[in-house]
């Protein structure tokens, strides 16, 4: 019989313990318990890295061997017991770890599509036979011509890729990530600043007491090798253009929200793209040098919801930071660049904070979450004084920092400020490296103050060469929260929008437009199945919505509305209808319903007179 030595480490304190490697993880259980003077093994959690936990149970069926457990290996082990609070009706866990073997990944974690598709997709880089060295047939293959990995830092060097895309990054992690009995260790964990609450290390709860248990680890600072998201792409050129016009009409600055859809980005292997097909402007006081906002607002939620139900999400933030040069040629002042900041430290913590309340959901991480693919994009002046769009995001470990309140802006921009550890806040040490004159990488401390340079993520930009919006309005319904001389969204302005004023009939292509659906959303007047109906016929433009949505109630109420409020001449006998060359919303010629002369009501054909005048059909 071959016996080795284990080592045991719980929070009782370290013990070793004699085994045999074909003798089953049931049986080490058994001696464990023994040693830990429990009842039974059955309550123990063994691993060899203390992070997260697996009940040994699990393991039923296994040998040491199996499990590859090795001489002279230290197994942390936990165990969950009755506390007298309970009277042994509830347990309370004492740790966590992980095992090499069979963490589960996260239940229920819904994915955004495109990771669902580049998950099954390997993003090998394929190569043509080399004409100097490859000797080989055409079939065959060598170390010249075979496929690179997505990661493959000379491929990106070629390229001028700074950043790998995040699934190369997930591929690159799990190349030496085994997989066991058909579950797989999450390779991606959240970076954590902040103590460890509970902690059972034999001493007071924190501030009066800390442990290496619970206190988080120093930071080292570095550039993020990674990207979550690789470009930003804007359907149209216009969304950018109408944004700015504000800026162009009043000097003062804006803030936007961007609304689109994750797709593949293929000028990077494994790359995400953010399109963006709508940008909307919550409530806010309009500066020259700046701009305040009330987050959340109440219509949150709301233009959440249209998004959805156009199969949209928020995929990031925009905002103009515009100064006029003075010599009345429309150039702007050059304030970002290599030699001032990018993004301030101020900005940093906004975007660390926006970035932490819309994270990335995804399997491969033990939480279900891992970082964010929110976006910034700050509207400024380039060296020749034109007008340009700069995208950002900040690190994950950025994120982390703000998330655990460690860091803060300060006066100067391009630097950020540490915090002193208080009885309510814990800060760890944190480290940055730079090269120094000679050459030599140097460590030094971040305290009290590091550039903000460590933080960013640079993410490129851009527009298709070959647009296709989601949303083809050719006139644009008026944007919300404009004040001035800007004109307004109400009922009138929908009329007239829709062209019912001067036909009757309503242009789908009217219909197509993100700011009108919201408007109409906030009106409350269609119910959750007929604003579904307006929203699939906006971004799809199918008749058999428009129908369905001319013959509810709610659209009829919306239209009836609309033209009492307008107190305009009304087409005769003609409400909502076709064109010979427009697809229209219901109208006289469909043989469900019919419009009142007098007041244009859409009607049921059942129905003899008008149910808002009372006029007969005919």
């Amino acid at each position: 019989m071959v016996v080795m030595l284990v080592r045991i480490r719980s929070k009782e304190g370290t013990f070793r313990l004699e085994v045999d490697p074909n003798e089953s993880i049931i049986s080490l259980g058994t001696k464990i318990a023994n040693q830990l003077k429990l009842t039974e093994y059955s309550s123990l959690a063994i691993s060899d890295n203390p992070t997260s936990t697996v009940p040994i149970t699990e393991l039923t069926g296994k040998t040491i061997s199996e499990l590859r457990i090795n001489h002279g290996d230290l197994l942390y082990v936990t165990f969950v017991q009755p506390t007298p609070e309970t009277d042994g009706s509830n347990t309370m866990q004492t740790e966590s770890v992980v095992t090499k073997t069979t963490t589960p990944a996260p239940l229920n974690v819904k994915q955004d599509p495109v990771d669902d598709l580049l998950d099954k997709q390997d993003g090998l880089i394929k190569r043509n036979k080399d004409p100097k060295f490859c000797k080989h047939a055409a079939n065959g293959m060598c170390d010249y011509c075979m496929p690179l990995e997505p990661y493959d830092k000379s491929y990106l060097a070629e390229k001028g890729i700074k950043h790998i895309s995040f699934h190369a990054y997930l591929k690159s992690v799990n190349k030496s990530n085994k997989q066991s009995n058909g579950k797989f260790i999450p390779p991606l964990e959240e970076q954590d600043f902040q103590v460890k609450a509970h902690c059972l290390g034999g001493h007071a709860p924190w501030p009066e007491g800390i442990c290496t248990k619970c206190q988080p680890s120093a930071v080292t600072l570095a550039l993020q090798q990674y990207r979550m998201v690789d470009h930003v792409e804007f359907s149209v050129p216009t969304l950018v253009e109408n944004f700015i016009r504000f800026w162009r009409n009043t000097g003062l600055q804006r803030f936007g929200y961007l609304y689109g859809r994750y797709e593949p980005h293929p000028e990077v292997p494994l790359g995400v793209k953010a399109v963006v097909e709508a940008i909307y402007e919550p409530p806010q006081v309009d500066e020259v040098d700046g701009l305040t906002l009330t987050l959340p607002w109440n219509d949150e939620q709301l233009v959440d919801e249209v998004a959805a139900a156009c199969g949209l999400v928020k995929v990031g933030m925009i905002y103009t930071d515009l100064t006029d040069d003075g010599t009345g040629q429309g150039k702007v002042i050059y304030k970002r660049h290599i030699d001032s900041y990018f993004l301030s430290s101020q900005e940093c913590c906004f975007t660390a904070a926006m970035q932490n309340k819309n994270p990335l959901f995804t399997k491969w991480s033990a939480s279900g979450k891992f970082g964010s693919r929110f976006i910034t994009c700050v509207v400024s002046g380039n060296e020749d004084g034109g007008i340009y769009v700069n995208a950002y995001q900040v690190s994950n470990t950025c994120a982390s920092m703000v998330s655990a309140d460690i860091i803060e802006a300060s006066v100067e921009p391009g630097i950020m400020r540490v915090k002193e550890s208080t009885s309510e806040r814990y800060v760890s040490e944190v480290f940055y490296k730079y090269k120094n004159e000679y050459g030599v990488n140097v460590q030094e401390s971040a305290k009290p103050c590091f550039p903000v340079d460590y933080l960013l993520v640079k993410v490129t930009d851009g527009f298709p060469s070959n647009p296709t919006p989601l949303f083809t309005s050719e006139d644009q319904f008026p944007i919300a929260n404009r004040h001035g001389s800007f004109p307004a969204q109400d009922y009138t302005t929908l009329f007239r929008h829709l062209g019912l004023k001067d036909s009757g009939n309503v242009h789908v292509n009217s219909v197509s437009d993100f700011q009108l659906l919201t408007f109409v959303k906030g009106t409350q007047t269609l119910d959750e199945d007929e604003f579904s109906a307006l929203a699939r016929l906006a971004t799809s433009h199918e008749e058999k919505d428009a129908n369905q949505l001319a013959q509810s109630s709610g659209w009829q109420t919306l239209v009836a509305i609309m033209r009492e409020n307008d107190h305009s001449p009304i087409p005769n006998g003609r409400n909502l209808g076709r064109q010979e060359s427009d697809i229209g919303i219901g109208g006289s010629r469909s043989s469900s319903i019919w419009a009142c002369r007098h007041c244009t009501f859409v009607n049921q054909s059942s129905i003899s007179s008008c149910e808002i005048c009372g006029l007969p059909k005919d």
